[in-house]
């Protein structure tokens, strides 16, 4: 089968032909339908050194998977071959607290998980293949009626991490509330429909590309602006005088860190999911009273049922450019160049249903 694989660190994807996995026992085997192709891909491609992460190249990428159950190990009960699925992406031991929990993004044993702190497209092989080895069935979510595997993977991560992101925040987000989303690309836009479909508060979007800004808009965003030297103003006089009480930086630069400080009021969440590597200096002058910073990463399994649902139901659409697996290159190449509008997702040729 062809996969899109990272040979190294520091090095472009490569289309290659694998064997296709066989299912062990407890594992399932994924014909995949769609995967996307997340902007944190790039940084493994381009920033990471060796020993900067606890797993190393090669594997295959892409870990926002969805598909159809295509054969099941021994010992696999409760799905069925055809069965549309999404993949769950963090894959931790199983056993410990935070596991047994549903949180395994925060497995504490992940000497004991298949990859310490990672998943299929991190640390072992994603979705960016024909088919995709998943080790345990409660990965795996069936989809709700109505929702194709297309438009359900880039829900998996893209969809996923704002809205936990931002339910943790739910009680900050009532009707006089506003919410800020900074950077409206692959997890932004989805952010902006994430707050509209499960809050009341006001949503003002910020980012420096018009078509961006449209896009927010169409998404619900009450109010969109680029930035600049007056953007906390602007959004201070567009909140009466108080700031915002919830801010998610999907960017996660110096300048919007920075942009997250000056626009937040007193008792605001600064939520940072963003990986651009930018820092904000916290003091006790240095933020609003009583403000509280946090970093999240991704979401679980609870989540993503909710997540699909939104989306069986409507309320929460990535808008996608796709790709074939033949130029699973490209779109990682366009991703990096800016130039794709909400999220790039990447389709086997032979399992591509419009």
């Amino acid at each position: 089968m062809k996969a899109l694989r990272l040979p190294s660190w520091k090095s472009d994807p490569v289309l290659e032909d694998v064997e296709v996995p066989s299912p062990g026992p407890g594992e399932v085997l994924v014909q995949v339908g769609a995967a996307g192709a997340c902007h944190s891909d790039l940084h493994l491609m381009h920033d990471f050194e060796p020993g900067g992460l606890p797993w190393n190249p090669p594997f295959t990428l892409g870990h926002e998977n969805a598909g159809w159950i295509h054969a099941l190990g021994a010992g696999v009960t409760g799905f069925e071959p055809g069965q549309p699925v999404a993949v769950v992406g963090a894959w931790g031991c199983g056993t410990c607290e935070r596991c047994l929990d549903g949180v395994e993004t925060y497995c504490d044993r992940p000497d004991l998980a298949p990859v310490p702190g990672g998943g299929g497209g991190l640390g072992l092989d994603g979705g960016m293949a024909e088919y995709l080895l998943v080790p345990a069935a409660r990965h795996l979510v069936p989809l709700p009626d109505g929702l194709d595997p297309v438009d359900a993977a880039p829900l998996t991560d893209a969809g996923l991490t704002p809205y936990h992101a931002i339910r943790r925040s739910a009680h900050k987000l009532g009707p006089t509330a506003t919410a800020v989303v900074i950077g409206v690309g692959g997890l932004g836009h989805l952010g902006i429909q994430v707050l509209k479909a499960t809050t009341a508060a006001r949503v003002v979007a910020v980012d420096v590309r018009e078509g961006a800004r449209d896009l927010a808009a169409r998404c619900g965003a009450d109010l969109a602006l680029p930035p600049g030297a007056d953007l906390a103003a602007q959004i201070r006089e567009f909140t009466g005088g108080r700031g915002a009480d919830v801010v998610v930086d999907m960017v996660g630069a110096d300048a919007t860190l920075a942009t997250a400080a000056a626009c937040a009021r007193p008792l605001a969440d600064i939520t940072v999911v963003g990986i651009a590597g930018g820092t904000l200096p916290v003091s006790f002058f240095g933020l609003p009273y009583e403000a509280s910073v946090q970093t999240t990463y991704w979401g679980n399994r609870r989540e993503l049922v909710e997540v699909l649902d939104l989306g069986a139901r409507g309320l929460l659409r990535a808008e996608t450019t796709i790709y074939t697996l033949d130029d699973a290159v490209l779109a990682y190449k366009d991703l990096a160049h800016g130039t794709v509008e909400g999220r790039a997702v990447v389709v086997p040729n032979d399992t591509y249903r419009p």
